[in-house]
């Protein structure tokens, strides 16, 4: 297979397109393994890592009866042969190609080394659009919650996503409506970065109705996924890349599910990956949130209510006497060092001094009155707390 794709000239153009310089064999080897593969299969995962991915392909489809004697890899093959047609990987490389994809393998610059530690379960390959860099944050949390969620869930998503990402912090989630639209559109509305795991090709919007929101996304933050181009989001697929989700992150937060939300399964990842995991209450009336006094109880979830206890569950402690945090935005520096402890200020007044706009003064003093780093007197603004 690798040979016929290499002697094909549009595929290897299309694979300089997705991922220049790069060594073709072992990006047409990895691109065939996304292809035979569903995500997250340990069998070929090990097997990649165990023999790399250009020989573990060759073993699989010439059959080597030996290296095949092991019950796992056998059914593997049963599994993957069907897929294996030179056509499938030519497919994927030029849908990359034709929507201005980068493809990622492990070991690039830009490849986010916190998905390595799902060891075999690791995804084979990465698709991105959008900025590379918002994988390889320093600061990344996500947020996920109830596709059907209520106005307090809604409000709340967008109180703490709003806040991380206007200080710095990558905010990742899953582009689906409710919780996860919610996060991703606060994110951006402060002009802040935003990462979005599809569960098929990052070619195809789903849901359809956030085709403008991952425009958005993908303008300075990105849109993932380990499927290739063309592929149709499954519900085994929604729950295999909650494991990405889970392991972007540097913590996990469910701000509204259900006893038997899909967001759980997220926790569940977070949870065998040593990751933090947060959670907000809701009213105990309320079976919207019914799973998230679940992972409270019993997975022994942190109780969430601020964006400061966020950052808490990040291990991004603040600092009470500068009221700044680590990745910080300079635009919030500037605007704490215009703020006095004695003195009010109109925001007109900070905006001059900071070097600001208005709006923007107005945006910050909202996430710093949230941490309660900035009092609201009838006057103006002061700093609080000192």
């Amino acid at each position: 297979m690798i040979d016929e794709l290499l002697g094909d000239a549009e595929t290897m153009a299309a694979v300089d397109r997705v991922r220049p310089d790069a060594e073709p064999v072992e990006t047409l080897a990895r691109v065939a393994w996304s292809v035979l593969s569903e995500p997250g299969d340990g069998v070929a995962g090990a097997l990649i890592s165990q023999l790399g991915a250009h020989e573990a392909l060759r073993l699989v489809l010439n059959g080597d009866v030996f290296a095949l004697a092991e019950k796992s890899i056998q059914e593997g093959r049963r599994r993957w042969l069907p897929r294996a047609h030179p056509h499938a990987v030519r497919d994927a490389l030029r849908g990359g190609a034709e929507v201005g994809a980068r493809l990622l393998l492990p070991g690039d610059t830009d490849w986010p080394e916190s998905l390595d530690d799902l060891a075999a379960h690791a995804p084979i390959v990465l698709w991105v659009r959008g900025d590379l860099s918002a994988l390889t944050a320093d600061a990344r949390v996500s947020i996920v919650g109830a596709r059907a969620a209520t106005a307090y869930g809604d409000s709340v998503a967008a109180d703490l996503a709003g806040d991380l990402a206007a200080t710095g912090t990558v905010v990742v989630s899953g582009g689906a409506y409710g919780i996860d639209g919610s996060a991703h559109r606060a994110a951006i509305g402060v002009d802040g970065r935003t990462v979005a795991f599809l569960a098929g090709g990052v070619d195809r919007a789903y849901p359809a109705g956030h085709q403008q929101l991952f425009e958005r996304i993908m303008a300075s933050g990105a849109v993932i996924s380990e499927m290739p181009c063309g592929a149709a989001p499954t519900k085994f697929r929604f729950l295999s890349r909650n494991r990405l989700i889970a392991a972007l992150g540097a913590a996990t937060v469910v701000v509204e599910a259900g006893w038997r939300s899909g967001s759980l399964n997220t926790a569940g990842h977070a949870s065998s990956l040593g990751r933090p995991l947060g959670a907000v209450p809701g009213p105990v009336t309320s079976a919207a949130s019914a799973g998230c006094h679940r992972l409270l109880r019993e997975y022994d979830a942190q109780c969430v209510t601020s964006a400061s206890e966020v950052r808490e569950l990040m291990g991004l402690a603040q600092d009470a006497s500068s009221g700044t945090q680590p990745g910080d935005d300079p635009e919030r520096v500037r605007l704490l060092d215009a703020l006095s402890t004695r003195t009010s200020r109109a925001p007109i007044e900070l905006a001059r001094a900071a070097g600001l706009s208005d709006d923007r003064v107005r945006s910050l003093l909202g996430t710093l009155s949230l941490d309660g780093i900035a009092e609201r007197r009838d006057d103006g603004w002061v700093r609080a707390g000192e």
